[in-house]
């Protein structure tokens, strides 16, 4: 198991230096090399799971110890091996089209060497048998994908890439701030150890913290901001990944927080509902007013990532009765995966053709092109939640998770953590609704690029007219992903089913012979209900207000969202590029006159003493001379006590010049006084400020984290 495990993590980063390395002569050859690589990768996940799948007893800790100083640890179970398989699937199918893809892009070579080095991270993080080990893969993979979003080097490329950067440096900062206090509570951070460890301590700080940087990957409501600015800019092939698999590193973390620490936990499941209700929702209404064909499905992972959100937190709320909600958030997580794969790389054969994606100006696209129509419309179905496809599997087992909670409510209300039937029935409409809301904006899409005509009929007789739109291996790779959803919403028993059962012991849920009756008429009936609220609202806010008549009589999509509404540009970048930086500004301005005025006046009372301390020495040096220790009484003769005067004088003036060019520094002027302290003050300041006005606020946060930090494990040690 070792060498298999060192090979899904090492092999991609070895292959990013081959490849980067034969790419610097052979672009062609370098494609066949990284498409070989992926599908090797591909192959050893695959092993991996039949492996696990024909021997449970599969498992153990591969440990790379004295790495990153306190070692690095990964092991295999259910959830860990379907998911490498999923992510190396996606990257070879990416990698596959990417050859067409990047055909006439610059800049190939770096980004095939950070999508390698990317996918060996990302494979560790699912692998990862311990926190430590999660955070150091974490951090690679959040700056190596970070290039994918700067590849063409566009100004609003570098604009949204600085997001996803900030947002990840943030985030991760903040995650590691987590970790030291989990590891001060719980004194290990390996991940099947935690649930006995943090028993009867408190651990939600740590657990806030860690959920700010896992959620900030997932794209969690408020923290959700770099997924609409990334995708639209970023290369399709990296919208997928960043979409479909990148985002499941981050619900990874959730997952182990909710299901190895705080485990049937009711309040934490409570505030996770919340969040996956606010993400659902939020983004579901950000897709439905978008007119850009990627924003809108970047816009739907964070509609999607709240409805898993939603199956995270039911698992806390249903306790040990939470089998539908962890089958359903698990599944969910696998679906989405796979749907925004098949969406993504269809939006991408549009942008190579076009390299537009504005709704108005790709319409029309698609009309005669039945096999791309085909493709988008399996991941459309798919994600919308019908019948008989693999999303309805998904949704309907969440959606009853909620059901089955509100009828225990109406049957005890003494259960109830937080909610109460009654608002766990408008929580129900919620998620119908949001199911609706992914209807409407898939049938929007559809329509405009697959259905409309384009307003330009000379610019829709070119479209119509072009046939080879894309090659034979993308065509091929497609197809074959598209096909995924109706086989496995139609042979659920022995595909979703068989997901389920692998990757629910992860989640503390223990095998039980028990099916669910998908396509009974209590199930069906909910799935049936978002497709016809999502009709609705196509045709109410789609059609009617989203689009605009021009005079010519053509009809042209708006996006109304109204732009105060952008939480970057109006909360997140005000705060932190202006409100921050001024309020540390004011603080330190305040602090550096205090210590100016101190510094002064230490320096003039200094120097007041030391005068005053030079005369009383000179006074009594005099008294002693004239007294005790008298002068000289004839040239050339002196008394026994005229020596001791001396030493007694000269110490005493020694002690004096110290003091005077040390502590009590003494200037002829008034201006020298800052030459020393004062000096050192402004210096202290002018860095102060530097620090506060440039863009590392991640640092600023570290550093306000661990001053907490470190009050938090003191005043947990005075305890």
């Amino acid at each position: 198991m070792d060498s298999l495990i060192y090979g899904l993590v090492f092999l991609p980063v070895a292959g990013a230096a081959v490849s980067f390395t034969i790419g610097k002569k052979y672009k062609k050859y370098r494609d066949y090399f990284v498409g070989t690589v992926a599908v090797l990768e591909f192959v050893l996940a695959g092993f991996l799971l039949y492996r696990h799948m024909t021997d449970v007893s599969y498992t153990g800790v591969t440990e790379l110890s004295g790495v990153c100083g306190m070692g690095l640890t990964f092991t295999v179970d259910g959830f860990r091996t379907v998911y490498v398989c999923i992510a190396a699937f996606m990257w070879m199918c990416t990698s596959l089209f990417s050859a067409e893809y990047f055909a006439h892009y610059r800049n190939r070579n770096r980004y095939y060497m950070f999508q390698l080095i990317t996918l060996g991270a990302t494979e560790a993080i699912f692998l990862s048998a311990d926190l430590y080990t999660t955070f150091v893969f974490f951090e690679v993979m959040s700056f190596a994908s970070y290039v994918w979003v700067a590849q063409d080097e566009r100004r609003e490329s570098l604009r949204a890439a600085a997001t996803y950067l900030a947002v990840a440096v943030i985030g991760g900062l903040v995650m590691l701030m987590g970790l030291f206090l989990l590891y001060h509570q719980a004194g290990t951070l390996e991940i099947d150890k935690l649930y006995e460890a943090c028993r009867g301590r408190n651990v939600y700080p740590a657990a806030l913290c860690m959920l700010f940087g896992f959620g900030a990957k997932a794209g969690v409501f408020p923290l959700h901001i770099w997924l609409p600015k990334a995708h639209p800019v970023a290369p399709a092939p990296a919208s997928a990944l960043l979409s479909g698999i990148l985002t499941k590193t981050g619900i990874f973390g959730v997952l182990v927080i909710s299901c190895k620490i705080f485990l049937h936990d009711g309040i934490w499941g409570t505030f996770i509902l919340i969040l996956g209700v606010l993400t659902m929702v939020i983004g579901a209404v950000l897709a439905l007013f978008s007119i850009d064909f990627k924003r809108t499905l970047a816009c739907s992972s964070v509609s999607q990532i709240g409805f898993i959100m939603v199956g995270i937190g039911m698992q806390g709320l249903l306790g040990r009765e939470n089998r539908l909600a962890v089958r359903g958030s698990f599944l969910h997580m696998v679906n989405h995966s796979l749907f925004k794969l098949v969406l993504f790389m269809a939006a991408g054969v549009i942008y190579m053709n076009l390299h537009k994606l504005d709704l108005n100006e790709i319409r029309g696209f698609g009309r005669k092109k039945p096999l791309l129509a085909f493709i988008y419309l399996m991941g459309a179905l798919g994600i919308g939640g019908m019948p008989f496809f693999s999303g309805y599997i998904s949704k309907t087992l969440l959606h009853e998770s909620i059901v089955e909670y509100t009828e225990i409510l109406a049957e005890n209300p003494g259960e109830a953590v937080f909610f109460s039937a009654g608002s766990m029935k408008a929580i129900e409409w919620v998620f119908l609704i949001s199911g609706g809301l992914t209807v409407a904006y898939m049938t929007k899409l559809f329509i405009a690029v697959f259905v409309e005509k384009n307003e330009d009929a000379a610019l829709q007789e070119k479209y119509d007219a072009q046939t080879d739109y894309m090659n034979g291996i993308s065509r091929a790779v497609l197809l074959a992903a598209s096909l995924l959803f109706p086989a496995m919403g139609m042979l659920s028993g022995a595909t979703m089913d068989r997901l389920a059962d692998l990757g629910q012991g992860f989640m503390g849920l223990e095998a039980s012979g028990e099916k669910t009756a998908y396509f009974s008429f209590g199930n069906l009936k909910g799935g049936l209900t978002s497709i016809a609220i999502g009709a609705l609202l196509y045709i109410l806010a789609g059609r009617l207000w989203m689009m605009k008549k021009k005079e010519n009589g053509s009809r042209i999509y708006l996006n109304r969202w109204p732009g105060l509404l952008d939480l970057e540009e109006y909360l997140y970048r005000p705060v932190l590029l202006v409100i921050l930086p001024t309020l540390c500004g004011g603080i330190f301005g305040i602090l550096d006159k205090m210590t100016d005025t101190l510094s002064k006046f230490l320096i003039k009372t200094g120097s007041v003493a030391a005068g005053l301390l030079d005369t009383l020495v000179d006074a009594v040096v005099v008294l002693l001379r004239k007294t005790i220790y008298r002068d000289r009484t004839k040239m050339g003769e002196l008394k026994e006590g005229n020596a001791l005067t001396y030493m007694i004088g000269s110490a005493a003036n020694a002690v004096c010049r110290i003091l005077n060019h040390t502590l009590w520094k003494k200037h002829p002027k008034e201006t020298d006084y800052k030459h020393k302290m004062a000096l050192d003050y402004w210096s202290m300041r002018e860095t102060i400020y530097m620090i506060t006005r440039s863009l590392s606020y991640g640092l600023i946060i570290f550093s306000i984290g661990l001053c907490a930090t470190l009050i938090y494990l003191l005043v947990g040690a005075v305890k």
